[in-house]
């Protein structure tokens, strides 16, 4: 096992990278831009080392300076978490190149999934179901036309090496189709370097189920189950739940093991995520692979009992999976709900500022990850995210219950600063979502309806 790893990131995820470190007897080199001076995981960690100013370009996404700093503290690995630095096959080489290991696939694997074209065409061969699509790699209006009238709408347009939910536009009719293109284009280059796009046929009123797999080097691959990450705004997730709820019979076995055929195809390795679309008619299409850990890792971790940081940890460092911990059975429903900085009045704009009280939520079975604390200040250089409130219940009514609960006790104040914790409060209560059958369309539902009663 490894003695010292850097961690390439920040807010809550560096932190909860640090404490598994911890508990395993691995010293953490944190990094930190100029406006994360102050924050927890450079308190946590056994080393910190400025790597640049505020803007994510001079800091986290500066591989030379990561790669740096991690040769000057003597780490002998990379935990990239997730964002930034996370899917990038170059860095992935470069930590090669300068014997370090990057705690994820490697750079082969992240070269291929990048394309989401390449992935498509993989996960095909595979026997997954696909949908429509194709990619093109510089783009004209003439091109993106033509493919766009052969995919048929509706069809979404998606920055071929984006992630995140940034860089998608969806096109409902041929007249959207050019201001679409060029929105998308221009936020690939900005976000992406990489002005590629791959369109996609849409489908309305679909859920977002993923699956979270684990592959080590010793041909062992397997599946933790499945989360629902239907409750969305702007493609980006808001709550998420394990296991997903109201799906037909064997359909998530089949997405299981749809995601095994697809992860032994690529020569997956590490913590990855398959996610799939299931549409009105109850079938399930294969939509992008993440090679990295999610942001919802948690709900998994509840109904499994696992570390799935620990996982990736021995993995990177050529031990097998611990396969007696990961064939226990899952137990219960586990529910996250993202605590943003965010006002959903206006949008779900960022907000900014000096929090004045932060008081997080406790009692049974409840779980936050938070880098936050009083006095921290809310960039606006970074992701909104301050909390993710993690909750487990032996069923899905109590598990609703309990994170309501948990976001109603929860108390983040300072001038300027709003979240999204009222926000979720009425999804949680929500017909829709009480009954799982909400889909991807039930925030702009909600926002909607919200509309129509103040008028």
């Amino acid at each position: 096992m490894f003695g010292k790893i850097l961690i390439a990131n920040r807010g809550e995820i560096a932190l909860r990278v640090a404490r598994t470190c911890r508990e395993m007897g691995i010293k953490t080199v944190a990094v930190y831009s100029t406006a994360d001076r102050d924050s927890a995981v450079v308190r946590a960690a056994d080393q910190a080392i400025h790597i640049g100013p505020a803007a994510a370009k001079h800091s986290y996404l500066n591989a030379p300076a990561v790669i740096e700093a991690a040769l000057q503290a003597g780490a002998e690995a990379i935990h990239p978490g997730y964002g930034f630095l996370s899917e990038d096959a170059d860095f992935a080489e470069i930590c090669r190149r300068n014997g370090l290991v990057f705690i994820g696939p490697p750079p082969e694997v992240l070269h291929r999934m990048a394309d989401k074209a390449s992935a498509r065409t993989m996960m095909q061969e595979a026997g997954l179901p696909v949908l429509p699509g194709g990619r093109i790699s510089r783009p004209t209006a003439q091109d993106v036309r033509a493919l766009a009238d052969e995919v048929g709408y509706p069809l979404i347009i998606k920055a071929s090496a984006g992630g995140g939910g940034r860089g998608m536009a969806v096109v409902r009719h041929p007249g959207e189709l050019l201001a679409a293109y060029r929105s998308t284009r221009a936020t690939a280059m900005a976000i992406f370097g990489d002005g590629g796009l791959y369109i996609e046929r849409y489908i309305k009123g679909a859920r977002h189920i993923e699956v979270q797999v684990l592959c080590d080097d010793h041909g062992n691959t397997v599946a933790l189950g499945d989360r629902d990450c239907s409750v969305q705004r702007r493609h980006q997730k808001l709550l998420e739940e394990a296991p997903a709820g109201g799906l037909p019979d064997g359909m998530a076995q089949e997405m299981a093991d749809s995601a095994v055929r697809g992860a032994r195809a690529t020569g997956f390795r590490g913590a990855g995520t398959f996610e799939f679309l299931v549409d009105a008619d109850r079938r399930f299409t294969f939509m992008e692979i993440n090679c990295r850990i999610q942001v919802e890792h948690p709900v998994t971790e509840a109904i499994t009992g696992l570390d799935i940081v620990r996982e990736q940890l021995r993995v990177a460092a050529g031990l097998p999976l611990d396969l007696d911990a990961l064939s226990m059975p899952r137990r219960g429903v586990a529910l996250e709900a993202r605590l943003n900085a965010e006002d959903p009045d206006r949008g779900f704009a960022p907000t900014a500022g000096l929090l004045t009280e932060f008081v997080p939520a406790g009692g049974p079975f409840t779980r936050v990850d938070s880098h936050a604390y009083p006095g921290y200040r809310v960039a606006p250089d970074y992701d909104s995210l301050l909390a993710k409130v993690v909750v487990w219940a032996p069923d899905r009514e109590q598990a609703i219950a309990r994170l309501d609960r948990a976001l109603a006790e929860f108390r983040v104040d300072g001038p300027g600063v709003r979240t999204t914790g009222n926000f979720l409060r009425q999804v949680l209560r929500d017909p829709r979502f009480q009954a799982a059958r909400h889909t991807t369309a039930l925030v702009a539902e909600i926002l909607a309806e919200r509309t129509d009663t103040a008028t």
